[in-house]
């Protein structure tokens, strides 16, 4: 397309870039998962966080925020929220106040199943018209691109 203010110079369709379609669908997935977790009273980003601790017994904020690529004030936020409705415990190591142990408490353990439940009906209901052989190429292409560009921080909006 031609830019009326620059002779001689073409600007792509914003519909040819591949990050548009991205984006695009990224952003209605998210949206309906968001959706769906409004009767939880848990955000995406929460759940991201509950998710990631589901595995372990135990961790640490700093170790947390690692590992989802988030700042430990951003992390901090999170866990103030989710010890406040009481489905994370915090506990002050006894050897050295400055850190802290978190887990999912007993409540937070018992609605993971219900969150990824939610998630995976919002996955099947949104790629449905995927074979499952399209879904596994698409995940091994956002894989590969996960990979070449050493992408670390996962999603929590």
């Amino acid at each position: 397309m031609k830019d009326a203010n620059a002779p001689g110079l073409t600007v792509s369709d914003l519909k040819k870039h591949v990050g548009f379609w991205l984006r695009f669908v990224s952003n209605h997935v998210s949206h309906a998962f968001a959706r769906k977790l409004l009767a939880t009273g848990v955000t995406v980003a929460e759940w991201v966080v509950m998710r990631e601790m589901f595995d372990d017994d135990e961790t640490s904020p700093g170790v947390l925020a690692e590992r989802i690529g988030m700042t430990r004030g951003g992390v901090s936020k999170l866990v103030d929220r989710l010890v406040t409705r009481k489905l994370i415990a915090r506990r002050e190591r006894c050897d050295d106040r400055r850190f802290q142990s978190i887990a999912l408490t007993a409540a937070g353990r018992r609605m993971i199943p219900q969150l990824a439940a939610l998630a995976d009906q919002n996955d099947d209901e949104f790629f449905h018209p995927l074979s499952a052989k399209e879904r596994a190429v698409l995940i091994r292409t956002m894989q590969k691109l996960v990979q070449a560009h050493r992408l670390q921080t996962l999603p929590t909006e």
